[in-house]
């Protein structure tokens, strides 16, 4: 097999077996501690520009199947595995991780301490990386010097979502899903209760959505610090109160930014299927699905018209946010899964619900 090096910034480098596509890529080297759902996490939108390290050892062994994609093109910049079957068994199976991310033009690195890079992100932080195929040790400083001098991407939310409007038809609620990097298991949730879904850019002002005359408005997941996404965070402002509104990871960082709280760029963030949060009002707690690298400021809610709904049992950090006046919520969690538990798939019911109430009450005004 061809030898590939994953290379760090401060200088670290892992020596390992090539799997995927043949190039050379730069990203931000980041983990994920799921179990299972790896082709659902490497067609989440939501990783653009990032370089995933599955802790869990053996990777690839039930193949890559038709329905758990989450995109149909993956937008990471490489996986790394301790072990990549190559043998893969399920009845689903169409072909292996290695020839998917061949045909999807990912590379990848197997073969390496997987264990040991995970510690290393938790103690230093996520870390920018370098892929490329390994001759000898004389490249090393080159690709060094190369990998220091690349600026990571700050368009991220643009180059996932969509680039125009488009509709999933249904016959329920009129629902406006703002695309910052939508995950296919999203728009079935809503499908599933037969919503009428209308799929908007990133960029759709606050009038464009208006006009659609939508009974709800759903933030989607996506990429990146949501600071870097101003005209979203402005149309947030202009809808709320007006329309029930619900939003998931990016959407929930948005929303917060658009109420006066505040957001920061977290250590090595979250990445995983196993993450209990607390419901505070009911004292309830879930394992959910989570893939964020930033998170709310905590004492900066206490100056805005948010109230914090849930918190994360393990670090104390925010995961839900409710509005004081209007039917707004929002969670830093994936609500959908895919891949992870479903025990808070119950909030897609609550945004119909909510949608209900919003519009008997609008009836009842009239």
């Amino acid at each position: 097999m061809k030898k590939r090096i994953l290379l760090l910034e401060d200088g670290t480098h892992f020596i390992g077996d090539a799997i995927g596509a043949d190039k050379e890529t730069v990203g931000e080297v980041v983990f994920n501690t799921g179990m299972t759902g790896y082709q659902e996490t490497i067609t989440d939108p939501s990783y653009y520009g990032q370089m995933i390290t599955f802790t869990y050892p053996l990777v690839g062994n039930y193949g890559i199947n038709r329905d758990d994609f989450e995109s149909i093109q993956p937008v990471v910049k490489g996986v790394i595995v301790r072990e990549a079957a190559r043998n893969p068994s399920n009845w689903r199976e169409q072909m292996t991780l290695d020839e998917f991310l061949k045909e999807k033009d990912v590379p990848g690195i197997a073969g390496i301490d997987t264990r040991k890079l995970t510690k290393m992100i938790r103690q230093e932080g996520t870390l920018k990386g370098l892929l490329a195929p390994y001759e000898n040790e004389t490249d090393k400083e080159k690709l060094l010097h190369h990998l220091r001098s690349v600026r990571l991407s700050t368009s991220q939310v643009a180059e996932v979502s969509s680039s125009k409007p488009f509709i999933s038809p249904g016959e329920g609620k009129r629902v406006v899903l703002v695309d910052f990097g939508v995950k296919g298991s999203i728009l079935k949730e809503l499908n599933k209760r037969n919503c009428h879904v209308t799929v908007v850019p990133y960029n759709t002002s606050a009038a464009e959505i208006l006009n659609l005359h939508p009974d709800g408005v759903m933030l989607s997941n996506g990429p990146g610090d949501p600071k870097d996404v101003p005209e979203a965070i402005e149309m947030v402002k202009g809808i709320q109160g007006i329309v029930p509104l619900f939003g998931i990871c990016l959407g929930h960082q948005l929303f917060a930014l658009a109420n006066g709280a505040d957001t920061f760029k977290m250590k090595f963030g979250h990445r995983g299927a196993n993450h209990p949060v607390k419901e505070l009002a009911s004292g309830r707690v879930d394992f959910t699905a989570q893939n964020h690298g930033y998170s709310v400021e905590q004492d900066s809610v206490q100056n805005s018209d948010l109230v914090v709904t849930h918190v994360e049992l393990n670090d104390g950090t925010i995961e839900g946010l409710a509005h004081a006046e209007y039917p707004a919520y929002t969670v830093q969690y994936h609500p959908e899964a895919n891949p992870g538990p479903g025990d808070v798939n119950y909030l897609f019911d609550q945004f119909m619900e909510m949608m209900d109430l919003e519009r008997e009450g609008r009836v009842d005004h009239a």
